[in-house]
């Protein structure tokens, strides 16, 4: 680990400062990917400004039909919290199902956005809610703010203060787990919205994106055989030792049509 400088920040307008003044400078939460990369010696910040426990950046509240998660809330808190179990269940399950207790009772929302791992769970529901980043800066909309692997919209000195979902008719989430770290080698979030269904796929690319191929279809025909009839292109997905990309491609259809057939069972 390389040495670096720790500054625990009493404002989110300290925080915003202080990053904007030193680009080097790394925001720290919960730390559950920036730890493990700094005792690999794979980053080098000059400082680690602590915003964790920051008022700002917390709380849980259901206002005009959206859900509006502060950065900084646990994913345990998400996953038992009875606003968002009432409004969303399909995101509480999606979180009680992000990595190990450990994990769940470190890892922060807004952490897990911010870095865009293309493994990650929480990216699927976002893109498939339509929801909206909320920075000091401005209001970022889902389909934008995801940019390929590890990469997003956020510019020097911005910080993610709360992400706001909009309320689906309902939705469901359904992951394959890699067996060691809980990430998603596919995972598919199925929302049903005012506007049609919506299909976001994690795990298996790059970077999460949503199948429209998939959606026209359900559009068609919502229920589990319009998907069957469907071969999701494998060309731009992640092959490794773990799996091809074909395999993953229909791993990704696979997990897809669980969380359809989960979601199509609620009321």
């Amino acid at each position: 680990m390389f040495e670096f400088s720790y500054l625990k920040a009493n404002s989110l307008s300290e925080a915003a400062a202080f990053v904007a003044a030193h680009p080097d400078a790394k925001l720290l939460a919960g730390g559950m990917t920036l730890l493990p990369t700094l005792k690999q010696r794979l980053a080098q910040p000059s400082h680690l400004v602590d915003v964790g426990r920051l008022p700002e950046l917390g709380g849980i509240e259901l206002k005009a039909g959206r859900l509006a998660i502060g950065a900084a809330t646990r994913h345990h808190d998400v996953a038992t919290s009875a606003v968002v179990r009432n409004a969303i269940p399909a995101l509480a399950y999606l979180a009680s199902h992000i990595g190990d207790p450990q994990v769940r009772n470190c890892g922060t929302l807004g952490g897990s956005v911010a870095n865009n791992d293309p493994a990650a769970d929480y990216p699927a529901a976002v893109l498939a809610l339509d929801a909206i980043i909320v920075t000091t800066q401005r209001e970022i909309a889902a389909a934008d703010f995801f940019q390929g692997m590890f990469a997003t919209a956020l510019e020097a000195g911005e910080i993610i203060v709360r992400v706001l979902f909009p309320v689906p008719k309902r939705a469901a989430y359904e992951k394959f787990p890699h067996p060691a770290s809980g990430y998603a080698m596919a995972g598919a979030f199925v929302a049903e919205m005012a506007t049609g269904v919506r299909v976001a796929v994690t795990g298996a690319g790059p970077g999460v994106f949503r199948w429209s191929e998939a959606e026209s279809a359900l559009a068609q025909n919502l229920n589990v055989a319009a998907v069957d009839k469907l071969t999701l292109d494998a060309t731009d997905l992640n092959e490794d030792f773990h799996a091809t990309r074909e395999y993953r491609a229909n791993l990704a259809k696979v997990m897809t049509k669980r969380a359809l057939q989960k979601m199509l069972a609620t009321k």
